[in-house]
């Protein structure tokens, strides 16, 4: 047989884009697998959760759950007298807490008389030490976004949000074919001319650190139609099919024309070294490649080329640990006692990359979902102050923190639509919200940790939203307004009103039980704009002091009977299948400072938002308006 020269001598980049024009269309097939088998897959839609976790209000300590009011008073010179069965109930961690108790206190806060009777010192706060429900995950919650590589923090998650299966993209098998005459199975007696075939091996264990699933294939001499037997075969029940020697074009190099026999040949030949004369070509459908049999050639395809066609065909972007500095946005407390690992969220502002720790309850699993990185308080170290310098540990690539846009301020369930949206979109970009309320998301402008703040803001005096709050507390900076929408606000009942609740007003009636949202939240501002309109105290409501951190949470905890009613959105309450009062609309808008719409990952969001796939969600959900969805408003 005559000697063959390559076809083409082609740059890596041309290469790797006239392949992938040819192949793409065998990747992101679809699969439905168990959620406590599906590290490392890659989702192929997004995963809500389906109950809340916990999904009943449980205690935080061991202890006894009673009611708050029958610890009014107690105190060192005047301690309580509690009688079990009649005053309290004994719990340990973890146990429901009956609907009729309010809070629970710790067995080391109790003294026992006898059997049946303790003493306490201290009076009680009403939900002290109870986790309610809803606490860590909300039912309908978006855990993780579709093109998302789960990690086993998002399986405790997903199976915390009652999710047991999930959909993923298909992880490929790919086929391993070692050839060559002078091959030998590794442990066999060498003679001379004998090489080990240990590249199978490498590329086996390169497989499964790419994410893909290998099969390998016993040595093949040089023969061709043995080659070509073999590779048929290989196709047939492969996904990929990788070939290893008789890339080149010496005498009994078959790989090309194997290739050229069965499917087609696209590349033969790419300008690098090592490396240069690797195949890519397709059989059946099926990418095959013809790799070279020097080791170092082989390392740099599979890792150039092979890895690529791994990752795109299950839409898996790998990610490599990092260590980075940040500067701590708010302050940290410890104790001496321990060595201390707080849930970091990060995202670069200008150009600080600002650290924002997260929740720090044991119980709270999103905050590992969430969390970019991981802060390690040293034993010695009591806290560490607003301002410093903190190395962190990376959970996720930086380029992707780099790519995210930083919102914090009022929730909305859109927001997590909008998140999963823009990476559907352009997968390098990212959106992470903090729910702290519309003042909590003023403030983050005002001290540069955030790129955005969602708000709903509602001037008392002139009747207007968001602007003179902005002219207030942000009159230094340069700040423009991207309109939202405009939602219904309201009272969220239980089906059917069985209280027959039909005004504010009404939730200062005796034996309503009402959940407010956190002090700064706009929904609050609301609400204490209707009281005093109404004349109506705060401590005529039963339940004001109680506290939600989203519009989902509310409801859960109204269609869960732990209250009667809550203050929010239309869409949550229509999500939980509840009744709803309407209240009032109002203008839910995004604050942005103007520097950051030259952003691209902003340009991205608006677009986003402008898209007929996220309107037509709006319309799903329900209780939105947008005549001017992503029209950018400047204030003056």
């Amino acid at each position: 047989m005559t000697q063959k020269v390559y076809l083409l001598n082609y740059e890596l980049k041309e290469a790797l884009k006239k392949y992938f024009d040819n192949i793409k269309s065998s990747f992101l097939n679809k699969e439905s697998v168990s959620t406590d088998e599906c590290l490392g897959r890659v989702t192929s839609e997004a995963v809500y959760s389906k109950i809340s976790s916990p999904f009943y209000n449980c205690s935080a300590m061991d202890g006894i759950a009673l009611q708050s009011s029958s610890t009014i008073g107690a105190s060192e010179k005047k301690p309580i007298i509690l009688e079990e069965g009649k005053n309290y109930l004994l719990v340990d961690t973890g146990d429901p807490i009956p609907k009729e108790y309010d809070c629970v206190i710790m067995v080391e806060d109790i003294v026992k008389i006898d059997e049946n009777r303790i003493k306490i010192y201290k009076s009680a706060a009403p939900w002290q030490h109870i986790r309610p429900l809803g606490e860590d995950i909300v039912e309908s919650q978006l855990i993780v976004p579709s093109g998302h590589v789960v990690r086993p923090v998002d399986i405790g998650a997903m199976l915390a949000g009652g999710v047991n299966i999930i959909e993923v993209y298909k992880k490929p098998l790919v086929g391993i074919i070692p050839t060559g005459t002078e091959l030998v199975d590794p442990g066999t007696d060498l003679k001379v001319g004998d090489i080990i075939d240990f590249n199978s091996r490498v590329f086996s264990a390169q497989v499964i650190e790419y994410g893909g699933i290998p099969k390998r294939y016993g040595i093949v001499k040089d023969n061709y139609e043995i080659l070509k037997e073999t590779l048929e075969k290989a196709a047939s029940k492969c996904d990929i099919v990788v070939i290893n020697a008789g890339s080149s074009a010496g005498r009994e190099d078959y790989t090309s024309d194997v290739i050229s026999d069965l499917g087609e040949v696209y590349v033969h030949g790419v300008s690098i070294k090592p490396g240069k004369p690797v195949i890519m070509g397709k059989v059946k459908n099926k990418p095959v490649l013809g790799i070279p049999g020097y080791p170092v050639s082989a390392y740099f395809i599979m890792d150039k080329v092979l890895k690529k066609i791994i990752e795109e065909y299950q839409g898996m972007n790998q990610q490599k640990e990092q260590t980075v500095e940040a500067i701590l946005s708010r302050r940290i407390m410890s104790s001496l006692k321990y060595l201390e690992f707080v849930r970091i969220k990060l995202g670069y502002v200008e150009d600080k990359l600002i650290a924002t720790p997260l929740s720090r309850g044991a119980g709270a699993t999103m905050s590992l979902v969430m969390a970019d990185g991981i802060l390690e308080v040293p034993q010695n170290v009591e806290g560490m102050e607003a301002g410093t310098k903190v190395q962190i540990s990376l959970m996720k690539n930086i380029d992707e923190i780099k790519n995210t846009i930083v919102c914090i301020g009022s929730h909305d369930p859109i927001l997590d639509v909008l998140s999963n949206l823009l990476h559907v979109k352009n997968p390098d970009y990212y959106l992470s919200s903090a729910h702290v309320g519309s003042m909590g998301g003023i403030m983050a402008l005002k001290n540069e940790e955030a790129h955005i703040a969602p708000i709903h803001l509602l001037d008392m005096e002139s009747g207007e939203y968001n602007i003179s709050y902005i002219n207030k507390y942000l009159k230094d900076k340069n700040i423009a307004i991207i309109k939202v929408v405009n939602r219904i606000q309201g009272l969220m009942v239980q089906k059917g009103n069985p209280l027959g609740l039909k005004q504010i007003s009404d939730i200062s009636k005796k034996g309503v039980r009402f959940v407010n949202r956190q002090r700064g939240a706009g929904t609050r501002l609301l609400l204490d704009y209707y009281l005093r309109e109404l004349n109506i105290s705060p401590n005529d409501i039963n339940g004001y002091e109680r506290e939600e951190f989203t519009h989902l949470s509310v409801a859960a905890a109204v269609a869960s009977g732990d209250v009667d009613c809550g203050l929010g959105i239309y869409s949550a309450a229509k999500i939980m299948g509840l009744d709803f009062i309407p209240v009032c609309n109002e203008e839910y808008d995004f604050a942005v400072p103007e520097e950051y719409l030259k952003m691209e990952t902003i340009k991205e969001l608006i677009d986003v938002m402008k898209s007929d796939t996220f309107l037509k969600e709006l319309d799903r959900l329900g209780g939105y308006e947008y005549p001017n969805m992503g029209k950018i408003v400047l204030i003056k």
